[in-house]
């Protein structure tokens, strides 16, 4: 029997190039500001136009400013790519989400919100961490600007097909361990090179039970392992989240498409090229003290004692010393947002914290929506208010300081307590320093001014 991943994988392929890669069929294109200027010049070239315009959606996010959206931006790079975003789209015809429409956000999180990304499809976009998109069900992973091109162009792609693995984490998640935690401990126990090759996926009680903003969380980071990408099979959770949503199948439609996303699983024989089984039980709030996403410890560890050259150059980067607790280091930022964690559920869980709190006078704290839609959520529920009375402002949606490609840059030497997806050298900013966390773990250091375990705050 078949996994999943290949009975995805074989429904799309358009025809395999003998001793070479697969010709594979795209359901979904999605462009950004950054990676696809170089794209529609080549389409232009050529004189070619888009091959299915309606399969191709566009957004600024990287380079959007999270304040002041309503006025012109003031570096003159992210102008005029974010300008030039808005022009491609119109030229080629593709629809266009522009900065302050209401569909606007991080197009990780807004594709799933609008059921663009659906069970069983093939989703690329120029961006690693189009892996998101597997928490629906799907097989969906990042490419180059080439291939940008060559989808937009044929609406395929040639790839060589991954290998399969199967990550299964069983038990019951503890207090205060989140969707978060259990990647950051993945990338931890793989390194993040581990799943090179390989396309994930995810199994268990823990993953059946995670909600849709959870698998979103864990696909996100399944690139950070090295995985070509990772994916969920959807299952009641997928189809009451994608139920109603703007692009979802409607009325019989809906009855149809949802009988064959029951199929969509991986048989109970199914051969896997490696399988890995974790317990929930060993999971506890997580922590970076490096300089990559695998370089992670239980909140409570000490840094490990044991490491090469590269481990040594990490910590020096950072400021710490091998077999030293992070337990009540001072903080100086703390960002909540990011494709990782820029969800509703995640603003929910950093209220929890924060309510009947006051923000650290020692701590700037950056929170960032995903997307309009989780802004007006937000003012819905009231979370806006428990967050003012806490101290935090809500800025406005983008990549924010996940990456340093607009004005939201942790200044150099800072310690930053972050959700988002990577801690290299300089990803936040020139000389930044990022700790990846949850966003219990950035709300209670936002609270405190230190790391802290939000157990003792829950």
């Amino acid at each position: 029997m078949n996994t999943l991943f290949d009975k995805i994988w074989d429904k799309h392929v358009v025809q395999q190039v003998e001793d070479g890669p697969t010709q594979l069929y795209i359901d979904r294109l999605y462009c950004h500001e950054v990676t696809s200027p170089q794209a529609f010049e080549g389409m232009r070239a050529r004189g070619l136009k888009c091959f299915r315009p309606e399969r191709i959606y566009c957004m600024p996010d990287h380079n959007t400013p999270t304040h002041d959206q309503d006025k012109p931006i003031a570096d003159e790079v992210s102008k005029k790519q974010v300008d030039m975003l808005a022009k491609n789209a119109a030229d080629f015809g593709l629809t266009h989400y522009g900065m302050m429409s209401k569909d606007n956000g991080i197009i990780h999180v807004v594709g799933p919100e609008k059921g663009l990304s659906l069970p069983g499809m093939t989703i690329v976009c120029g961006d690693s961490h189009t892996s998101t998109h597997g928490a629906m069900g799907a097989v969906a992973f990042g490419i180059g600007t080439s291939e940008v091109e060559m989808v937009m162009a044929s609406q395929c792609i040639l790839q060589q097909k991954p290998k399969s693995m199967r990550i299964t984490i069983n038990g019951k998640l503890q207090k205060g361990v989140t969707a978060k935690d259990v990647a950051l401990y993945l990338m931890a126990q793989l390194t993040t090179s581990g799943a090179t090759g390989y396309f994930v996926e995810y199994a268990g009680d823990v993953v059946r039970n995670l909600s849709m903003e959870g698998r979103l969380t864990l696909c996100n980071l399944s690139i950070e392992m090295g995985a070509r990408g990772g994916f969920v099979a959807p299952d009641e959770t997928t189809f009451d989240y994608l139920k109603g949503r703007e692009f979802s199948p409607k009325g019989e439609a809906w009855d149809e498409a949802v009988a064959y996303w029951k199929t969509l699983r991986s048989g109970d024989d199914a051969v896997f090229n490696k399988e890995l089984i974790f317990n929930a039980e060993d999971i506890e709030p997580r922590i970076t003290y490096g300089t990559n996403p695998g370089m992670g410890i239980g909140i409570t560890e000490a840094i490990p004692t044991t490491g090469d050259a590269n481990f040594d150059k990490a910590l020096r980067y950072m400021g710490f010393e091998a077999g030293q607790k992070l337990l009540g280091t001072k903080v100086d930022y703390v960002f909540l947002g990011a494709c990782t964690n820029g969800r509703i559920e995640d603003f929910r869980a950093f209220a929890s914290i924060v309510k009947g709190r006051q923000k650290s006078s020692e701590v700037i704290a950056w929170l960032v929506p995903g997307s309009w839609a989780v802004d007006r959520q937000i003012r819905e529920e009231g979370l806006d208010k428990i967050l003012a009375e806490a101290g935090f402002e809500i800025r406005q949606p983008g990549c924010s300081a996940c990456l340093a490609m607009n004005d939201d840059k942790i200044p150099a030497g800072k310690l930053s307590v972050s959700t988002s997806n990577r801690n290299f050298e300089g990803r936040q900013g020139p000389g930044a320093r990022t700790i990846l966390a949850s966003p219990l773990v950035a709300a209670a250091a936002a609270v405190t001014g230190v790391i802290t375990d939000p157990r003792v705050l829950i």
